[in-house]
C-alpha cells in the first residue's frame, strides 16, 4: 500500500462544493482510501493575480495505484468538475496535485514528485504540516515545517475540520 498527499484547490463558483465533489470522487475511486484531510485555507492567487481567491486543502490517502495512475485519476476528477486549461495559473474549478508519493522522488515528462513548487507555497505547506507535522522532503531531507515559505503569510483558515460522531470529517 502506498501513501500519498494531494493538494486540492479551487477558485471558481461554489468553491466549497468543488472541494466536496473532489473528495467524493477520490473516495469513490477504486484503489484509493482517503485517510484524512486538512482544514480549508483561503489564499490569494499565485501567478495570475487578477482572479478570485482560492480555497485549498491537503488530503492524505492510501492507494494501490501507481503514481501515473494516481495522476490520471486527479486529471479525470479535474475534467469531471469542469476544469479548462486555458491560462497557466488561471482560474479553475478544481486543481488536484500529487505532492508526495511515499518517500519517492519521481521525475518524468508528466509527473514530478515531490511537487516541484510546493516548497515555495505556504498554501500547500500549512495544510500539509497540519496533517503531518514531521513530514520530511524526500529530496532535501528537510522537514516541510522548516521551509521559509511557511512563514510568508497570506494563508487564512477558512474552515476547520469537525467530526460528526461517525468518524467522518465535515466541512465547517
Amino acid at each position: 500500500m502506498n501513501t500519498a498527499f494531494l493538494s486540492v484547490g479551487t477558485n471558481m463558483g461554489d468553491r466549497e462544493t468543488y472541494l466536496r465533489s473532489a473528495i467524493t470522487s477520490l473516495r469513490a475511486t477504486e484503489g484509493i482510501e482517503l485517510i484524512e484531510r486538512s482544514s480549508i485555507y483561503e489564499t490569494a492567487p499565485v501567478g495570475v493575480t487578477d482572479q478570485a481567491d482560492f480555497l485549498n486543502i491537503v488530503v492524505r490517502l492510501t492507494t494501490t495505484l501507481a503514481p501515473l495512475e494516481l495522476l490520471a485519476v486527479c486529471q479525470r476528477i479535474e475534467q469531471e468538475l469542469g476544469r479548462e486549461r486555458t491560462i497557466r495559473w488561471g482560474p479553475r474549478t478544481a486543481d488536484l496535485d500529487i505532492l508526495l508519493y511515499n518517500d519517492d522522488a519521481i521525475e518524468s515528462e508528466t509527473l514530478s514528485v515531490p511537487h516541484p513548487r510546493m516548497r515555495e507555497r505556504a498554501f500547500v505547506l500549512i495544510p500539509l504540516t497540519e496533517l503531518a507535522p514531521e513530514c520530511t522532503d524526500p529530496v532535501t531531507g528537510r522537514q516541510f515545517r522548516d521551509e521559509p515559505a511557511i512563514q510568508e503569510g497570506g494563508v487564512v483558515l477558512w474552515g476547520a475540520i469537525e467530526k460528526d460522531g461517525t468518524g467522518d470529517e465535515e466541512f465547517v
